[in-house]
């Protein structure tokens, strides 16, 4: 929830160039009831309808920002791939009163209908439920669009997103024809954000130097990871629901019973940072691929030196860099995959990959909401 990407893509075939990208801010009134979203609270659907219709309109304004900029037209594009502004996401379902059956669910608003009135752009949307009602996942859905355009012709390579959570996309060579392999490995950047808003009012670690102050708590990270979540075998996916500073404060609070002292809030911070980084590191590191393969960062957690130096020194095998190296820019990645996913639903390509999400098979993703 830091803000709204929007990225504009030339897209031929297995090409996607980024032309142009903006970012913008959501109001801090926006930003207050889209967190207050994510946890229960009270009038939570008529909060829910009202910020769908405000999510809609940021992202219309980065779209005009952007045409602006470029000096383009809305008849020059094509459409706008919006993902949504994830505020739930339960694959496995959730225990509610009445004795009902669970159904998984995930939930992203931006109402299409006025992000298309507002740009006079046809608008895809919605590409996380069909794979859901498939019995998946819905998520990573990136792992289509990384190995459409960044698979190697002869080599294997691991892409990196790390936004609030963490995933990966293991991409075989072009000439071996393998599916992606792809899921969440846990937090990114969330627990870091939140942390550092809690004790310094800060929305991020900037280049983790709050983070470098600190000392990593060997014995807290050792509980952080013997939690579930990093055992359960793919596919599988999270979220802020999860990773959040609850899940934190019940670690933390048996370290406190455990020591005489309780730790200072920057070894905190060191001690999530290196759990980013280790549980990325462990699950590339099973995947066994050949000495010097390629790991590529994308997201903001690449604008992270610490976090992407620590990454770095676990995998000791593999080339470590940012999406640079590939020509396109970290923070650009994760819109232009969106872009793509809308062109692959206007070309009929399925755009999950169900070895990644659990779906039962592939499918053309998204709905389509035209301008006029």
């Amino acid at each position: 929830m830091d803000g709204v990407d929007a990225v504009l893509c030339d897209i031929t075939g297995d090409n996607c160039q980024t032309l142009h990208a903006v970012s913008i801010s959501y109001p801090e009134n926006l930003l207050s009831l889209l967190h207050s979203l994510c946890t229960p609270s009270t009038n939570e659907l008529n909060a829910m309808a009202t910020a769908d219709r405000l999510v809609a309109e940021s992202f219309a304004r980065a779209v005009n920002v952007l045409l602006s900029e470029t000096q383009l037209s809305s008849s020059d594009i094509t459409a706008i791939g919006s993902h949504g502004q994830t505020i739930r996401h339960f694959p496995q379902g959730i225990e509610l009163p009445h004795d009902v059956e669970q159904k998984g669910f995930t939930c992203q608003i931006g109402d299409p209908n006025t992000l298309a009135v507002l740009t006079g752009i046809d608008v895809i949307a919605d590409f996380r439920r069909k794979d859901i009602a498939l019995g998946g996942q819905g998520a990573p859905l990136v792992p289509a669009y990384h190995n459409a355009i960044f698979a190697h012709d002869t080599n294997p390579r691991v892409l990196v997103n790390i936004g609030g959570i963490a995933n990966i996309s293991v991409l075989a060579a072009k000439r071996d024809a393998i599916a992606p392999l792809g899921y969440d490995t846990g937090p990114g950047n969330t627990l870091m954000d939140g942390w550092i808003k809690q004790h310094l009012n800060q929305p991020y670690d900037d280049k983790g130097q709050w983070a470098s102050t600190g000392v990593v708590s060997n014995d807290l990270l050792a509980r952080l990871r013997a939690d579930n979540y990093f055992h359960h075998t793919a596919p599988k996916s999270t979220g802020r629901e999860y990773f959040n500073l609850a899940w934190l404060t019940s670690y933390l609070n048996g370290i406190a019973s455990s020591q005489a002292s309780t730790l200072a809030p920057q070894d905190v911070q060191a001690t999530l940072l290196a759990l980013t980084a280790t549980s990325i590191a462990d699950e590339i590191n099973k995947q066994k691929m050949p000495k010097g393969a390629q790991v590529i960062v994308c997201g903001g957690g690449a604008f992270n030196p610490m976090l992407m130096q620590r990454i770095a020194n676990l995998l000791p095998s593999y080339q470590v860099s940012d999406s640079h190296s590939i020509n396109i820019h970290p923070q650009h990645v994760e819109g232009a995959a969106f872009a793509w996913l809308a062109f692959a639903h206007n070309n009929n390509i399925p755009g999950n990959v169900p070895a990644v999400t659990g779906a039962s098979r592939e499918a053309v993703l998204g709905i389509f909401c035209p301008a006029n």
